[in-house]
């Protein structure tokens, strides 16, 4: 029997920990959740997009019920200032662990995957539910460690946003139009570190689970160029190549019958609020929203690209 993983799910403190360059998570998250931001403050954001977005959105669609981030901390401490005015945080501590029995649960929006386990280990010890942004991981070592700590019953959530993308929805919502799926394609910005799980997670859920059979990467390391293929008799093809921001998360689906192309994600603001509303479902009833297994198969994949790519690529089995 499942029970809350927080003592009072209707009001539930959160504390947003860490930020990397090119990812500002902190600022976004933090107002989504809270309801609201500065204005004037946000206006200030290094991340151009995220006020335009926020400012898009009507009042009544910031704000995540009975849910606020109470705490913030940010490797540089002008920048955790910044935030806590920008996204209305009350608190802005000088040692993450300082949170450890002030909050309920703990967000970590970083993207360096080699970062996670350090990162998070205090607060999983602790026994703290922990929200990780993608990829969980890109080592192996680590991923062992958080299959430890997960099967050990401490709470691990990880996902990549493309996960609630409503164009995603919409195409699987249209499948039969393709027949029996052949072919995927994905293109993606960044590295294949950081954003190739984007790349995977939206394609992830056009196909069953536990069948991902092999990887061969035959790119380099700004073009990656990956070749996945599936029990169900699927191909799929992940291009992450660093400037590619034009063909930021473009799906094509081919099968026997047709094919539906050129699919992209446009509403950030929803891919990220039902993000964090998961998150917030999973602590108010102790359901995961999905198997971990998912998460681990990700991670195995993502780790598997990099290694075919250090060796020349070499088809990793999975």
């Amino acid at each position: 029997m499942t029970k809350p993983l927080v003592k009072d799910p209707n009001n539930i403190r959160i504390a947003m920990l860490g930020m990397v360059e090119g990812n500002g998570h902190p600022y976004s998250w933090s107002a989504i959740i809270n309801g609201g931001f500065d204005a004037a403050a946000m206006a200030q954001c290094p991340y151009p997009v995220i006020p335009q977005y926020l400012s898009a959105q009507p009042k009544s669609a910031l704000g995540l019920t009975g849910t606020r981030v109470t705490h913030i901390w940010c490797e540089n401490s002008a920048d955790a200032a910044h935030v806590a005015r920008a996204a209305l945080i009350p608190n802005v501590v000088a040692d993450p662990r300082a949170v450890i029995g002030e909050v309920d649960a703990v967000i970590i929006p970083t993207d360096i995957g080699g970062e996670h386990l350090d990162r998070a280990r205090p607060f999983i010890e602790a026994g703290l539910p922990v929200f990780i942004d993608k990829p969980l991981t890109d080592r192996e070592d680590h991923l062992q460690q958080f299959i430890a700590g997960q099967q050990a019953g401490h709470p691990i959530l990880s996902t990549s946003c493309l996960r609630y993308s409503r164009e995603y929805a919409a195409g699987r919502d249209r499948l039969a139009e393709v027949g029996e799926l052949r072919l995927i394609t994905m293109t993606m910005a960044k590295s294949w570190e950081r954003y190739g799980i984007h790349a995977l997670e939206g394609v992830y859920q056009f196909l069953p689970p536990g069948g991902w059979l092999s990887v061969r990467h035959s790119g380099t390391a700004t073009a990656n160029i990956l070749h996945l293929r599936h029990r169900a008799g699927v191909e799929v093809v992940l291009v992450v190549i660093a400037d590619l921001s034009g063909g930021f998360g473009c799906l094509n689906l081919h099968g026997t019958k047709g094919s539906i192309t050129g699919t992209q994600p446009h509403d950030t603001f929803h891919m990220f609020k039902t993000q964090l509303q998961t998150f917030i479902n999973y602590l108010r009833s102790g359901v995961p929203p999905f198997p971990f297994a998912e998460t681990v198969e990700q991670m195995g994949i993502i780790i598997a690209g990099i290694r075919s790519r250090a060796e020349a690529g070499r088809e990793i089995l999975l």
